[in-house]
């Protein structure tokens, strides 16, 4: 029987100064924690792969946080114990994310040696003044240098963070952030609608009035924007948020969206493995001691019923343009799906917001913008 393919996701809880609208695991000022987070990171690798009786994987993420902020010998470090005790594809996509002002020379080298060849980078606006306002520690200009600098090393595969819908971002402004980002040539764009989450900076500010989350029309006509943009760029749209040019799309999120099997080591991080969903405690000094006693402390830990599985082909599915195949996910969960929701799908495509070719079902440009009051529908 063929081995599972899976990806590998390790998180790097460390920032420099938490964004305004971050709510991830991520914390400023830990630096004395870094090598003790790092050694028990490393074991928790080799613990899960004795577990996982050495997985083969085929995608590897490094996120955060900001990864790119600790030493890159650190970096080298968790990659060197995923190939010895992993079987590693040797086209496995290895992507770091990383943020603009921390990135050098000898990282970059470092990661290029190391296996890396896959940059994320969080960008978000080309207005230096929104970028302060996000609580963004770098510049336009220390991104530009971040381009130039992983170019240099030879990274091609590179993608950019960005977001729109910020509290007194014009559409002008989103539309300049928008042409720069094309005029760079990237080979992805990750491109999001901010949301305000309660216990954020952005969150507080929002209750006590100090910003105005902008309006529905506004965040729609530069997502629109967005979408055109791209397309007409050769970046196109294969999920909600995301833009590629051909066969660049990020294959570690799409394991994510077609509900592949992957496995998430450090505080916070998420797996999917074997029907069941499991997490790690995101407070760091928990995480480590729970690794050390070889006792991994979890925040959630559950097995998936068919309904949960079924549900999530539909939800995570329709987030992709490809869209989801009905008959494929009747078979998969021996029912007629069909039969099931035949009666709403009608409804949703003479109200023109999903569109059918044969037995595949996909959101329409308008039923993007309703895509989560949809997909509650059908589920």
């Amino acid at each position: 029987m063929d081995q599972k393919k899976i990806g590998l996701y390790i998180h790097i809880p460390f920032c420099q100064q938490k964004c305004f609208y971050c709510d991830f695991p991520s914390y400023p000022g830990m630096e004395n924690y870094w090598e003790s987070y790092i050694d028990a990171l490393t074991l928790e690798l080799i613990l899960k792969a004795e577990e996982f009786e050495k997985p083969y994987v085929e995608t590897i993420f490094i996120g955060g946080g900001t990864p790119s902020l600790i030493p890159a010998m650190y970096i080298s470090k968790i990659l060197d114990t995923v190939f010895l005790h992993y079987k590693v594809s040797p086209d496995c996509e290895c992507t770091i994310e990383c943020n603009p002002g921390t990135l050098t020379d000898d990282k970059l080298k470092s990661y290029k040696y190391s296996g890396v060849n896959r940059l994320s980078i969080g960008l978000q606006a080309c207005q230096n003044k929104i970028l302060k306002e996000l609580g963004r520690i770098h510049t336009y200009e220390d991104f530009l240098l971040s381009i130039k600098l992983a170019r240099k090393h030879e990274f091609d595969n590179i993608n950019a963070d960005i977001i729109f819908g910020i509290p007194n971002q014009t559409l002008m402004q989103w539309q300049e952030t928008i042409g720069q980002i094309i005029s760079l040539d990237l080979a992805h764009i990750s491109c999001y609608s901010l949301l305000i989450e309660e216990g954020t900076v952005y969150g507080n500010m929002k209750n006590e009035g100090a910003i105005k989350v902008v309006e529905d029309e506004l965040d729609r006509k530069m997502y629109h924007y967005a979408v055109d943009s791209f397309n007409a760029a050769g970046l196109y749209q294969y999920e909600i948020s995301n833009f590629a040019k051909p066969h660049l799309k990020c294959r570690h999120n799409m394991k994510y969206w077609r509900r592949g099997e992957y496995l998430g080591v450090g505080a916070g991080a998420h797996s999917h493995y074997n029907r069941r969903r499991f997490a790690n405690a995101a407070d760091v000094s928990t995480y480590i001691k729970g690794v050390n006693t070889r006792k991994l402390a979890l925040s959630e830990d559950t097995y998936l019923s068919t309904k949960d599985r079924l549900e999530e082909s539909i939800f995570l599915g329709l987030r992709l343009n490809e869209g989801i195949d009905i008959l494929k996910i009747s078979k998969e969960f021996d029912i007629d799906l069909e039969s099931g929701i035949n009666k709403k799908l009608e409804q949703l495509i003479s109200g023109k917001l999903l569109e059918r070719d044969g037995t595949v079902i996909r959101l329409t440009r308008k039923g993007m913008d309703l895509a989560n009051a949809i997909i509650v529908e059908l589920l």
